[in-house]
C-alpha cells in the first residue's frame, strides 16, 4: 500500500463487559478496538480488530467510601465506559467493598512474586487521551518542547511501556529511548514529576532481564549519584532553615517577653492592642517551640480579660488553634492553655465553639488529672451553663466520672465547683437518666438526707423536674422528704426538699395520705403568713400547695384548713412580686376545678375580685393564668360570670370611651368654673349620653330612609345598597360605628326602632354605673 493512497486511520472502541479483579480492588473493563485504514474515497482499505482490557485500580476504596461518588468519578475519568453503565459500576464497587480479601499464605507468596511493573500508578499519570503505539513519533516530538509538554509525552510513553506487548517495539525505537535518557539527564532537576515518569519507563524495562542491557547502555544508573548530591543539598538547606527558625523563635520569645513586661501599664497595653498585638500572638500559636508557646499563651491570657482583646481572639479563631494543644505532655504549656480557655469560656459564643471543635471529650478526659482537674472543672461548668451544650455531655464519660467523684467525698462537704457542675447537668433529661442509672438516685438521696446538704438536694430537685419515668423513682423517697420538712432544720435544705416534692406531679402518689401522716397542712398554712419565714421558703410552700391542689381529696382538706384566706392575705402582701402573684393565681386555678375549694373561693372570699383586677396585669403569664381561672369561675357562677363579662367589655372598649369622654370634657371646659371634679364628671357623662343618643338617632334616620326604599321594592330579592355619599352624619369623628344590619322585607321596621331605643337606654344606664343584665350587654 502506498502512502499517498491512504487518507487517514479510523479507530473505534466497542465496550464489552465490566468485571471485578479477582485479587485486587480493581475493575476490569473488556473492550474491542477496531482499526480501519481508509483510502481517498473513504472506503476501508484494511481493517483489524483486537480484544483489549483496561484495569482500573481503586486505591481509595475502603469500608467508608461513598460508592455513588466513586462510581461517578470512575465513569467520568474512564472514557471507555459509557455513562449508562453507572448503575452497573456502582453494583460492582459495592461488591468489592463488601468482598473479604483472602489472606492465605499462598496469596502472600503470590503477592511477593507479583511483577514490579504492576505497581499502582502514581498521582499525575492520568491523561485525557489514550496512548497509541502508532503515535509514538508524536510523543517523541513532545519531548523537545517545554516542561509541561515533556511531562505529557513521557506519560504517554509510560502508558505504552506498562503494556508488556509494547516493550519490544519500544526497544527498537532508539530515538524514543535516547530522547527519554537525554531529558532525564538535562531536566530532572527542573521537574520531579518528569523525572519520576521517565525513570518509571525504564523501570518497566528492568522488570525483564533481557532488557537490562538497554538500561546500562543509556547509563540510567549513573544519575543516582547526582540524585544523592541533590539529596545532600536538600538536607543542607533544611538544616539551614531549621537553624534560622530556631533563631527566629528565640527572637520572638525575647521580644514577646519584653512586651509582656511593658504591658503592666494599661496605657502601654492599649497601644499594643492598636498595633494588632493579639493577631501576632495568635499567629504564633502555630509554631512548635514549647517555650515560645508558653510565653504566647501567658500573654494572651493576660490580654483576654479585656473585652476588645477577647473579641480579637474570637475573630482570629484562637479556640481552633488551641485544640491541638489539649492534651500535651508539657505540664506548663498544658496549664497555660487551660487557663486561657477558662478566660475565653466566659463568652457564650466561644463556649459553643469549644463544643463544635471537639474540645468537650478532651476536657472530660482530663477530669481525672489531679494537676489540671480544678481548671478543667471550671471550664466544663461554664459550658454546662448553655442548655444546648448540656446534652453533649451525655456522649462523653463525664457523668460517670462526676458520680464517682461525688461518692468519694465521704462525710466531707462536696466541692462547690463539682456540685455546681452536677446541678447544671441535672437540668437535662438525658444526663439525669445517666445519673440515676443503677443505684445512682438511691446513693444521692442517702447522702443528701444524711449530710443535710442543700446543694446536693438541689441537684436531686433538678432531676425531679424531668418528665417521664424518672419521677416514678421518687415515690420511695416521698416519706423521707416529708419528714425533713417537718423537722424544720436548715432552711435552705427544707426549701430544696419542698421544691423536690412540688415537682412530683405523679397520678399514683397518694397526697392525702402523705399530708395526714406527716401533718403537713398546718405547716403549710403557718408558713403562708407574711414574714413567717424567708420569701424563698414561702414561695416553695405556695408551689407545693399548687401541686397538692391537683388532688380532689386534698382540695377538701385545704378548703377546711383555711389556707385559701391565707393565700389571699399573702397575695395582698406580695402583690409587687410577679413570681408570688403568678404562683398564687395558679393555686386558685387548680382549686377551682374542685367543688369544695371552688365554693370557698367564690362565696367566702374576694379572690375573683382580685383576679379581675389582675386580668390586665403587665405580666403575660399572670394575665394568661387569670383569664383561664376567671373563665372557669364564670362557667360555674352566673353572678360572677356577669361581672367578669362586664369588665372584659369595659376593658375592650376602654380606649373609645376614654377618647369620647376626654373630648367632651375639653369642649365643656369653657363653661366650667372652679375645680369641682364631680361637676366635671357629671357634665362629661351627660354630654357623652347626649352625643351617643344623637349619633344613634342620626343612624336611625338614615336606616329609616333605607328601609322605606327597601319596602318600595318588595319584588326584589335583594335590595340595592344605599349610596354612601348620601350618608352625611353631623356627629364628630368619634361617633359610634354600628355593624351593618340586614333588614329583610318580612321584618317589621318598628322592631328595629325598638332595638335602637333599648340600646340608648342601656348605654345611658351603663354610663351612670348601673349593673346591666346579660341581654342588655348583648344589646350594647
Amino acid at each position: 500500500m502506498q502512502l499517498d493512497e491512504t487518507q487517514f486511520l479510523q479507530r473505534k472502541c466497542k465496550i464489552g463487559e465490566i468485571d471485578v479483579h479477582p485479587t485486587e480492588n480493581a475493575l476490569v473493563v473488556y473492550y474491542e478496538v477496531e482499526a480501519s485504514i481508509l483510502g481517498q474515497t473513504g472506503n476501508p482499505r484494511h481493517e483489524e480488530k483486537k480484544d483489549c482490557q483496561k484495569i482500573i485500580r481503586l486505591r481509595s476504596l475502603n469500608a467508608t467510601t461513598d460508592i455513588s461518588s466513586l462510581a461517578k468519578k470512575v465513569v467520568d475519568e474512564c472514557k471507555i465506559i459509557h455513562p449508562s453503565k453507572l448503575p452497573e459500576v456502582e453494583h460492582l464497587l459495592m461488591y468489592l467493598q463488601n468482598r473479604k480479601m483472602p489472606n492465605t499464605k499462598l496469596d502472600k507468596k503470590e503477592k511477593k512474586l507479583q511483577k514490579p511493573r504492576e505497581f499502582l500508578p502514581f498521582e499525575g499519570m492520568e491523561i485525557d487521551e489514550e496512548a497509541n503505539i502508532n503515535k509514538i513519533d508524536d510523543y517523541i516530538e513532545l519531548l523537545y518542547e517545554s516542561i509541561p509538554e515533556k511531562i505529557k509525552g513521557s506519560t504517554l510513553i509510560l502508558h505504552l511501556a506498562r503494556n508488556s506487548d509494547n516493550l519490544e517495539e519500544l526497544l527498537h525505537n532508539e530515538t524514543a529511548l535516547g530522547a527519554l535518557a537525554r531529558v532525564l539527564r538535562e531536566d530532572w532537576k527542573q521537574s520531579v514529576e518528569l523525572a519520576i515518569t521517565i525513570i518509571y519507563v525504564f523501570f518497566c524495562f528492568s522488570s525483564f532481564s533481557q532488557f537490562h542491557g538497554l538500561i546500562t547502555h543509556y547509563k540510567i544508573g549513573t544519575l543516582y549519584p547526582d540524585n544523592q548530591n541533590f539529596q545532600k543539598e536538600h538536607e543542607k538547606t533544611l538544616k539551614k532553615y531549621q537553624s534560622l527558625l530556631v533563631k527566629q523563635e528565640q527572637l520572638l520569645r525575647v521580644a514577646f517577653f519584653l512586651l509582656l513586661n511593658l504591658s503592666e501599664d494599661t496605657r502601654t497595653e492599649l497601644k499594643m492592642r492598636n498595633k494588632n498585638i493579639v493577631h501576632l500572638l495568635v499567629r504564633s500559636l502555630e509554631r512548635e517551640n514549647q517555650e515560645l508557646l508558653v510565653l504566647v499563651l501567658s500573654f494572651l491570657k493576660k490580654l483576654s480579660i479585656f473585652l476588645e482583646n477577647k473579641n480579637d481572639m474570637a475573630e482570629m479563631e484562637t479556640v481552633e488553634k488551641l485544640v491541638r494543644l489539649v492534651p500535651c505532655e508539657h505540664e506548663q504549656l498544658m496549664n497555660m492553655t487551660l487557663r486561657l480557655l477558662l478566660n475565653l469560656s466566659f463568652d457564650t459564643g466561644l463556649r459553643i465553639k469549644m463544643v463544635h471543635v471537639g474540645l468537650l471529650p478532651k476536657l472530660t478526659a482530663l477530669l481525672g488529672d489531679d494537676i489540671h482537674n480544678h481548671t478543667v472543672m471550671r471550664i466544663l461548668y461554664h459550658i454546662s451553663m448553655d442548655d444546648k451544650s448540656k446534652s453533649m455531655f451525655a456522649y462523653t464519660d463525664c457523668i460517670p466520672q462526676l458520680m464517682r467523684m461525688l461518692f468519694e467525698y465521704g462525710e466531707e462537704r462536696i466541692d462547690t465547683e463539682l456540685i455546681s457542675f452536677c446541678i447544671n447537668l441535672a437540668g437535662n433529661k438525658t444526663n439525669a437518666q445517666l445519673m440515676c442509672e443503677g443505684n445512682g438516685l438511691k446513693m444521692l438521696m442517702k447522702r443528701a438526707l444524711k449530710l443535710k446538704d442543700p446543694l446536693l438536694m438541689k441537684m436531686i430537685r433538678n432531676i425531679s423536674q424531668q418528665n417521664g419515668p424518672l419521677k416514678q423513682l421518687f415515690i420511695d423517697y416521698v416519706g423521707d422528704l416529708a419528714a425533713q420538712i417537718r423537722k424544720e432544720g436548715d432552711e435552705e435544705f427544707v426549701i430544696e426538699c419542698l421544691g423536690t416534692m412540688a415537682n412530683l406531679t405523679i397520678p399514683d402518689l397518694d397526697w392525702e395520705l402523705l399530708l395526714k401522716e406527716y401533718n403537713l397542712v398546718p405547716y403549710l398554712k403557718d408558713h403562708l403568713k407574711p414574714g413567717s419565714a424567708e420569701d424563698d421558703l414561702i414561695l416553695e410552700v405556695v408551689i407545693m400547695i399548687g401541686t397538692v391542689s391537683m388532688d380532689d381529696s386534698c382540695a377538701v382538706m385545704l378548703a377546711k384548713s383555711g389556707i385559701i384566706p391565707a393565700l389571699i392575705e399573702l397575695l395582698n402582701a406580695q402583690q409587687e412580686d410577679d413570681e408570688f402573684v403568678c404562683q398564687i393565681i395558679y393555686v386558685f386555678y387548680q382549686m377551682v376545678f374542685h367543688q369544695a375549694t371552688r365554693d370557698v373561693i367564690i362565696k367566702d372570699t374576694q379572690a375573683p375580685a382580685y383576679l379581675i383586677d389582675l386580668m390586665h396585669d403587665k405580666n403575660v403569664e399572670i394575665r394568661q393564668v387569670c383569664d383561664n381561672t376567671l373563665d372557669i369561675i364564670a362557667e360555674y357562677d352566673e353572678e360572677w360570670g356577669k361581672k367578669i363579662q362586664s369588665e372584659k367589655f369595659r376593658w375592650h372598649n376602654s380606649q373609645w370611651l376614654e377618647m369620647v369622654e376626654s373630648r367632651q370634657m375639653e369642649d365643656a371646659e369653657p363653661f366650667l368654673y372652679g375645680d369641682d371634679a364631680s361637676v366635671q364628671t357629671s357634665t362629661a357623662s351627660s354630654m357623652l349620653r347626649m352625643v351617643t343618643s344623637t349619633c344613634v338617632m342620626e343612624q336611625m334616620v338614615v336606616l329609616q330612609q333605607r328601609t322605606a326604599s327597601a319596602q318600595m321594592n318588595l319584588s326584589s330579592t335583594v335590595s340595592a345598597p344605599p349610596d354612601r355619599n348620601e350618608i352625611t352624619p353631623s356627629a364628630p369623628s368619634s361617633q359610634v360605628h354600628f355593624s351593618q344590619t340586614h333588614i329583610s322585607n318580612s321584618q317589621p321596621v318598628q322592631m328595629f326602632y325598638i332595638r335602637c331605643l333599648l340600646f340608648i337606654t342601656n348605654f345611658n344606664l351603663y354610663l351612670s354605673g348601673t349593673e346591666l343584665s346579660t341581654p342588655m350587654k348583648q344589646q350594647i
